[in-house]
C-alpha cells in the first residue's frame, strides 16, 4: 500500500522521533511504499490565513501552499499519524495540517444545495495513530480523549466506510522505564507489520 506517515514533533532525537523511525522501517519491511511528511522539518505553517479562509470552499487548486500535501493525501491508501499528545490533543502544527489540507475538493465535497458533506478519501482503507501521553490512560478517559475522537471519529468518517483503524498509545511516557518503551516499540512493529 501507499502509506502516508504524518509526523509532528519539534525535537530530533526525542522518543517520538525514535517511534517515527520505527514506524517507517516497519512499514517498509512489510513491503509498503512510505511517504513521510515531517511537519516541523518542512516548516509547515499551521495557521490558516484570511485569504485561505475566504477560498475554503473553492478547491485545492486555489491553494498552492498546500497543493503538494493535498496531492500526497489524495494518493494515500493508508494514513499513519505519529505525534505526542499535548493537552489532550494533537500538537498545533498537526491540527493546522488538518485544517488547511483536509479541505473541500481533497477530503470531502459538498454539492450545491446538499446539507451534508460527502467523503472523498474512499481510497484510504487503513488509519493508525501512534502517540505518547504524559498522563495516564485514566486521566485521558476522564478528559474524554479529545485527540482520539478528532481522528478516529472525525477524520475517519471522510475515509472509506470500512477503514480499519488502530490507536497505539504509550501512556505515562514521562514516567516510563526503558523496558516499557522497548515493549511499546515492539508493539509499534507488530501493528505496522499488519497494517
Amino acid at each position: 500500500m501507499r502509506v502516508l506517515v504524518v509526523y509532528a514533533h519539534p525535537v530530533d532525537g526525542s522518543f517520538c522521533w525514535i517511534v517515527r523511525d520505527r514506524v517507517r522501517s516497519s512499514l517498509s519491511a512489510a513491503g509498503h511504499q512510505v511517504d513521510l511528511i515531517d511537519l516541523y522539518a518542512e516548516g509547515f505553517a499551521p495557521a490558516m490565513s484570511a485569504e485561505e479562509h475566504a477560498l475554503h470552499r473553492s478547491g485545492p487548486e486555489t491553494k498552492p501552499a498546500i497543493s503538494d500535501h493535498a496531492r500526497r493525501l489524495s494518493a494515500a491508501e493508508a494514513l499513519v499519524f505519529v505525534y505526542p499528545t499535548w493537552w489532550g490533543g494533537q500538537p498545533a502544527i498537526l491540527k493546522g495540517w488538518f485544517d488547511r489540507v483536509w479541505v473541500e475538493g481533497v477530503a470531502y465535497s459538498q454539492p450545491q444545495g446538499a446539507s451534508r458533506i460527502r467523503p472523498r478519501l474512499g481510497h484510504v482503507r487503513r488509519l493508525a495513530v501512534v502517540t505518547t501521553h504524559g498522563s495516564s490512560k485514566w486521566v485521558n478517559v476522564l478528559q474524554g480523549e479529545p485527540g482520539k475522537r478528532v481522528i478516529m471519529r472525525g477524520l475517519r468518517a471522510l475515509c472509506h466506510p470500512r477503514t480499519r483503524s488502530r490507536w497505539v498509545a504509550l501512556y505515562n511516557v514521562d514516567r516510563s522505564t526503558p523496558e516499557q518503551r522497548s515493549r511499546f516499540l515492539d508493539r509499534v512493529d507488530s501493528v505496522m507489520s499488519r497494517l
